[in-house]
């Protein structure tokens, strides 16, 4: 019969994240109680751990990111950002999102994708600038808004890194497209497989525009009707 006792780490995952505890320490204790669940010895659970610490050490160096950044946040990058940003006077809010996304695409294209990223690059650069940007054409903005274009920075980085990273030959979705259909009996080279996502790539880009383009005209009329609405 199936044991189901080694699920009990997905049990105290959900508990851990319900009460709000330290992720690395719930992930850590699932797979210590999903290990003794299953009949493991010490030594296999540490070599498993090990194992799986050594596979994904690039995640190391992402956690590493996380306290830079708040440090570089409290010293002021947000407000530097913001202030610097606005020293381009015919920059719009959708300049500058397009320009980020083509930007982003590119990179990502030559298998350069954690060189940004939310915690890099949106919350502390991008997010403040389309803010400041969005502000100093369109007028001030209300919290309702500014979630509305911080929102719309983060969708902006995620449209250029998962439409832009498939490009990129040596890329794992590019593998993994490869394995599948070898096991169909259909040889596939990895080139051909990033020269067919271009296009999609492409029109990704064209359809993201547009839709940043839309947001900053619909967000303009919404700031002028709420202007008008003040003054009755």
């Amino acid at each position: 019969m199936t044991a189901y006792w080694p699920l009990l780490g997905v049990a105290v995952v959900v508990a851990g994240f319900a009460l709000r505890r330290n992720p690395v320490l719930v992930v850590v204790l699932a797979g210590l109680v999903s290990g003794v669940a299953a009949g493991m010895s010490a030594g296999e659970l540490l070599a498993l751990l090990g194992t799986a610490f050594v596979s994904n050490r690039t995640l190391l160096l992402f956690t590493l990111i996380l306290p830079v950044v708040g440090v570089l946040e409290r010293a002021g990058l947000r407000e530097r950002a913001a202030a610097w940003i606005l020293g381009f006077a015919r920059l719009t809010l959708a300049r500058l999102l397009i320009a980020y996304l083509a930007v982003r695409q590119l990179l990502a294209m030559f298998g350069l994708i954690n060189i940004a990223g939310h915690p890099q690059t949106v919350r502390p650069l991008l997010a403040p600038m389309a803010e400041a940007t969005a502000a100093r054409t369109l007028g001030d903005l209300d919290d309702d808004a500014r979630a509305r274009v911080r929102a719309l920075a983060a969708a902006t980085d995620n449209v250029g890194v998962f439409f832009g990273e498939d490009v990129f030959l040596a890329f794992g979705a590019v593998l993994l497209i490869q394995a599948f259909y070898d096991r169909q009996g259909i040889h596939l080279e990895p080139t051909s497989i990033a020269l067919w996502a271009l296009p999609t790539a492409i029109a990704a880009f064209v359809i993201h525009g547009v839709r940043i383009a839309i947001f900053q005209l619909r967000l303009e009329r919404r700031l002028a009707r709420k202007r008008d609405e003040g003054r009755c």
